[in-house]
């Protein structure tokens, strides 16, 4: 079964961190690809390797992505 998920990636000192904020499960790279893909693979085992109930309590909620504008000194 195929999943679509949200996975946010920001710079964090000399590499970068990968974020999938529906599951709340990270990973690292040296790279933009190479946390993905990082992350990509810590998704696929936790699917592997986790219960239907602990996959069914971590995507039961929804996770809304957006940008703000907001004014300050």
């Amino acid at each position: 079964m195929a999943h679509r998920l949200t996975a946010i990636i920001e710079r964090e000192g000399d590499g970068y961190v990968a974020l999938c904020p529906a599951l709340d499960i990270a990973s690292q790279g040296d790279s933009i690809e190479q946390a993905r893909d990082n992350l990509r693979e810590a998704l696929e085992l936790f699917f592997e390797t986790a219960s239907q109930e602990e996959v069914g309590r971590r995507l039961s909620g929804e996770v809304f992505v957006t940008q703000l504008e907001v004014s300050g000194g």
